[in-house]
């Protein structure tokens, strides 16, 4: 690869890696991230540097992986010896291409997309911008393969000019972004094993996932100096069931969790309120009952989870508020189906039985502690469950509601009841206060860079998208975990979170990013003016900025 890239200029090179990524397919989950991490590695292998120091670029496999990925490592060695460390970033998977319809044989060819949509008349500003040639379209153009492609530009500039660093450079290449995280926490440990043996001050992590325009005309090019947090409240509603014939009779699992969705999803009462930050609602994320098949008999119950944003507020006053939510909700359905169950009665003059229309809500902390008092052994039921249900094919969020499900039927009572608790993934948030050192220095060398360039930077706390940079570091207390903990059955198992190793690295993490429009979209296209001109060469400024004294 180096003998393709060493007569280019940083852009070309950039735009030529971000091309070659592009074709080589890497969705979540699949093999295809397994061979884009070799490539990565067969990449670096071939700079000089690497040549020369080939121990210095390694992979590193993901413990208890179902499909055996790998994090990719490489490390240019400091020339005075010095300890202070950047760490570059980036995801190597990508979503799938099933939103690209019938142009899914041409997804992963840019060219051939670039000359589809100039002549798609359907939506002017695409056409407007293929027609332009400042923007590269295909799945992963900008998230992120063009961030990969700019991290390998740098990574090869400085290990040609180590003497341009005041410290040491890692770059690392992770899989499994998109979903689990499995490729960052994993990480971690040998973040920590090259710190501890080669005695590293880990200054500060530094990647380029993307960003977009916030609105319409918007011009900013936003920095981040940390990254939102994401839970994922799920309710698992046990109903009382019912011939439809008797349908009045029920407690209707389907429509307590319509009220929930209505209630929480897009509900911009409850996000947090931190001034110029872009902050998102929860959105429903599934919704569905448990019928296996068509039958006359009522829903017994039902599923629902959200994602559910995090800035500043802990887990465990998340939860409170939507057990507030969830009992205020299935207390006015306890009285509108009662309601309706009497008119039912007096309409068709019956005489009217004695129905419990209550329905428990209960975290599932409390669940569990209620459980514990009829000594039914919960935690026993916990893991024979999780080892009953664990399969490589088996959706962890499923794994969970299974669980859940397990414990409701230890009850002997088995009441209409919402559990509400949380499953995988669990992102911490965390930012970067602004009398901090690196702060500053950010701050100082975008504005260099502005003047340079003509640009506008903004600083922001939070990067809105969810990011690995979740678990550089943890700002939160230690008894917020102990909460979420109890609350998400078999954390331990389903999303071990190294929050040790979090606290002890403590890394801050910047976010200065390929810029790019419709992420995660079959439009999806990458502007490479700014990322592969302009990107380059602000890292590296910050970079050598960051490792001055």
């Amino acid at each position: 690869m180096f003998s393709n890239l060493q007569f280019l200029e940083a852009a070309q090179q950039a735009e030529y890696l971000t091309k070659e990524l592009i074709k080589l397919k890497s969705y979540n989950g699949t093999n295809g991230e397994n061979l884009k991490a070799q490539y990565l590695l067969d990449v670096i292998h071939s700079f000089p540097y690497f040549q020369q120091n080939r121990e210095h670029a390694w992979t590193k496999s993901i413990e208890h992986d179902e499909h055996q990925r790998k994090n990719v490592f490489a490390f240019v060695k400091a020339a005075n010896e010095s300890k202070k460390t950047i760490i570059f970033h980036a995801h190597i998977d990508t979503v799938g291409t099933e939103d690209f319809g019938s142009l899914q044989a041409i997804s992963h060819d840019p060219d051939a997309l670039q000359a589809y949509f100039a002549g798609y008349s359907a939506d002017q500003e695409v056409q407007q911008d293929a027609l332009s040639g400042e923007w590269l379209f295909g799945r992963g153009s900008l998230d992120m393969q063009s961030g990969i492609a700019v991290h390998l530009v740098n990574l090869l500039y400085f290990s040609r000019h180590p003497e341009e660093l005041n410290g040491n450079l890692l770059v690392m290449f992770n899989p499994d972004e998109e979903s689990q995280h499995a490729g960052m926490r994993s990480a971690l440990t040998e973040l920590k094993r090259l710190r501890d043996e080669h005695s590293l001050e880990l200054t500060a992590a530094i990647n380029d996932d993307f960003i977009t325009n916030l609105y319409e005309g918007d011009e900013n090019k936003y920095i981040y100096t940390g990254v939102a947090g994401k839970l994922l409240p799920c309710f698992y509603i046990f109903g009382r069931e019912a011939h439809v014939g008797e349908s009045v009779s029920t407690i209707d699992p389907t429509i307590i969790a319509s009220a929930l969705n209505l209630k929480i999803a897009q509900n911009l009462q409850l996000v947090e309120k931190i001034e110029g930050e872009l902050i998102l609602p929860p959105s429903c994320l599934f919704l569905r009952d448990d019928k296996k098949s068509y039958d006359v008999q009522t829903a017994i119950s039902c599923k629902l989870y959200f994602n559910y944003f995090v800035y500043e507020k802990s887990p465990k006053q998340i939860i409170n508020e939507l057990l507030g939510i969830t009992k205020q909700i299935c207390t006015e359905q306890a009285e509108r189906q009662k309601s309706t169950y009497l008119q039912f009665c007096h309409v068709n003059a019956l005489p009217a039985k004695q129905l419990d229309w209550t329905i428990e809500v209960t975290s599932l902390e409390d669940y569990i502690h209620y459980l514990n008092k009829l000594n039914l052994h919960p935690e026993e039921t916990i893991q024979e469950t999780y080892k009953m249900y664990n399969r490589k094919d088996q959706d962890d969020r499923m794994l969970a509601f299974y669980i859940v499900e397990a414990l409701q039927n230890l009850d002997p009572e088995k009441k209409p009841r919402v559990i509400v608790f949380f499953a995988p993934p669990f992102l911490p948030s965390n930012y970067m206060e602004e009398d901090n050192r690196i702060y500053s220095k950010v701050k100082a060398e975008l504005e260099k860079e502005a003047l340079l360039v003509n640009e506008r930077f903004q600083l922001k706390k939070y990067f809105p998208f969810l990011s690995d940079g979740s678990f550089m570091t943890f700002n939160g207390a230690e008894a917020e975990m102990i909460s979420l903990k109890n609350n998400f059955p078999a954390m331990d198992q389903l999303f071990p979170l190294p929050l040790e190793a979090m606290k002890e690295l403590s890394i801050p993490s910047i976010n200065i990013g390929v810029y790019g429009k419709n992420g995660h979209n079959w439009t999806e296209r990458v502007y490479m003016p700014y990322s592969f001109g302009i990107l380059p060469r602000l890292i590296r400024n910050i970079t050598k900025s960051l490792l001055a004294d």
